[in-house]
């Protein structure tokens, strides 16, 4: 006889615990308290500078979102005094609940044509050399977003011709159809995070699989070609190993990924996955030096390293910097 409803047992939908799993049973019992005293290569200035301050008014103005806010980045201080920022289209609200991530979740609403210009407009009024583009995984669209995601990128083309495009896409369900979409208006990057090694996939990214992942960046390498470098990025901290990480970026760079970025997992509140713990700087160096021994053409590996952190300086830049860039060269 079926259990009653009653005795069903209740699944929590909190990110620590995915589909009601018990984590532990592959990350241990052995983790970081959230609230604790981190190592010293951790400390940031907290933000608030000019820059900071100017382009947070500009993104408010235009009714725009960026990953920087929506996910907590460490980074977000020193990125905005340097006059950079990565955008957020297709809303801020996502169609799935990574373990890791601090980007809201559940049923999206937001659909407005005009944003591809607003996002281009802000671009231009922020003159970018290398502008970051990304979105909240919108599952509940017939094309995943990939039409939103073409625009924004022919916008930017159209109102900011010398500005680089790199684009940091979700999986598009592993569809083909929506990627050559995008790739048809050939992003100058294209970046796609796996985000960690295979075996936690499991936890950190209910929804989606290593293989798929790694299908859609070799896909991508071959619609695009010469013409678009192919990029990815993972976190470490859930107790992977130096040898599964390098691991993984051997079977990355066989898939043609050429650019790599490497950091440390941060436990954004209690209703997220834990840290197992923390990389030392030495570790993340000796990422660094097998990654370019496997032949790829630039990795950036670091406790405080993001996915779009200093992104301009991932590719060969035709132009110096250019409006707010310009001090950086």
């Amino acid at each position: 006889m079926s259990e009653s409803k009653a005795e069903r047992k209740h699944h929590t939908r909190s990110r620590a615990n995915p589909g009601g799993m018990d984590v532990s049973r592959v990350l241990g019992s052995e983790v970081r308290p959230l609230r604790e005293r981190k190592p010293p290569w951790f400390k940031v200035p907290p933000p608030g500078g000019g820059k900071y301050r100017e382009l947070s008014t500009l993104i408010k103005e235009e009714n725009l979102h960026t990953v920087c806010q929506e996910a907590a980045c460490p980074n977000v201080g020193e990125c905005w005094e340097r006059g950079t920022a990565t955008f957020m289209i297709l809303g801020d609200t996502c169609t799935r609940r990574c373990g890791f991530c601090n980007v809201n979740s559940g049923k999206p609403t937001w659909n407005d044509p005009l944003e591809p210009a607003r996002v281009a407009r802000s671009i231009l009024k922020m003159g970018l050399r290398h502008a970051v583009i990304t979105s909240v995984d919108r599952d509940d669209l017939p094309d995943y977003g990939a039409g939103i995601w073409a625009a924004t990128i022919r916008e930017v083309r159209r109102q900011a011709p010398k500005c680089k495009v790199e684009v940091l896409t979700p999986d598009f369900r592993g569809q083909e159809m929506p990627l050559a979409r995008v790739l048809a208006e050939r992003p100058d990057v294209f970046n796609h995070n796996v985000e960690t090694v295979p075996r936690l996939y499991s936890i950190a990214r209910r929804g989606s699989t290593w293989e798929r992942s790694n299908r859609v960046l070799r896909t991508a390498k071959e619609f695009g070609g010469g013409a678009v470098a192919t990029k990815s990025g993972l976190m470490v901290g859930l107790g992977e190993s130096v040898g599964e990480v390098v691991d993984a970026l051997g079977t990355l760079r066989e898939s043609g990924v050429q650019i790599i970025t490497v950091g440390q997992y941060l436990r954004p509140t209690e209703r997220h996955l834990p840290v197992v713990r923390y990389w030392h700087p030495d570790e993340f160096k000796a990422v660094e030096e097998a990654g370019y021994a496997l032949g790829f053409a630039h990795i950036a590996a670091g406790p405080l390293v993001r996915s779009s952190y200093h992104a301009d300086q991932h590719v060969a830049q035709e132009q110096p910097g250019v409006g707010p860039l310009a001090a950086t060269g």
